[in-house]
């Protein structure tokens, strides 16, 4: 029995190292577990941080980043502080910025004529009192409302046309509808530059000024100059 004691005593000294060090490999092991887990949900480092801080600034907003997409336009100052380019395609963007001022360009013209007393032949005598502030009212009760929406529709689904082929990669440039294109013939390509700059130009000082318009006449309601 003594002799059994002893072997079981010799037997559990020399196999207590060895359970130690597995003991110690596992409480490791459980260590680095925990730690890979903790690492998985630590935010990951995608340098947009120090993007944001290097990146080029806008022309127009020096304090926000300048905006990728809209580089290689005509007149581009890095205006888009709301960040659209990123979310819509810019040739729709400039087809849009070229469409719009090009209308507030014939819309001031049309506005100030017709508060100077210019009147096309065959406007109706229901109308003819009409200031361009007022002239919604006379042309909803006079019924010509529904003449204008048609022919803006028929305007909006024939231009759509080339938008839609545009943004399906036929080369075609925003707001090229083909109209007046012998003016740019033998030009180099800084002078066509410098044309498409103008138009740019003049199309956003144009919303700027029929936005100006419309608002000083109803503040102020009288006709031109509108104070």
């Amino acid at each position: 029995a003594a002799g059994s004691a002893a072997a079981v005593g010799a037997t559990f000294s020399n196999n207590k190292r060895p359970i130690l060090c597995i003991s110690t490999m596992m409480k490791l092991a459980v260590l680095a577990a925990a730690a890979g887990s903790a690492a998985a949900f630590a935010p990951a480092s995608n340098g947009r941080a120090a993007t944001s801080l290097t990146a080029e600034k806008s022309k127009a907003i020096p304090f926000l980043p300048n905006p990728e997409n809209c580089e290689g336009y005509v007149g581009n100052l890095g205006f888009d502080p709301l960040s659209i380019s990123e979310y819509f395609p810019v040739d729709y963007l400039r087809e849009a910025e070229l469409k719009h001022g090009r209308m507030c360009q014939l819309a001031w013209l049309g506005y100030v004529a017709v508060d100077l007393g210019l009147r096309v032949p065959g406007y109706p005598e229901a109308m003819s009192g009409a200031t361009s502030a007022t002239v919604h009212d006379a042309a909803v009760e006079f019924g010509a409302m529904g003449n204008i929406l048609v022919w803006i529709a028929i305007a909006e689904m024939t231009s759509w046309i080339g938008v839609s082929q545009m943004l399906q990669g036929s080369g075609r440039e925003p707001g090229d509808f083909g109209f007046a294109k012998q003016y740019l013939e033998g030009k180099s390509e800084a002078q066509i530059e410098k044309i498409k700059l103008q138009e740019i130009n003049h199309c956003r000082a144009a919303m700027l000024a029929f936005s100006g318009v419309v608002t000083q006449s109803v503040l102020f309601e009288k006709g031109f100059p509108y104070f």
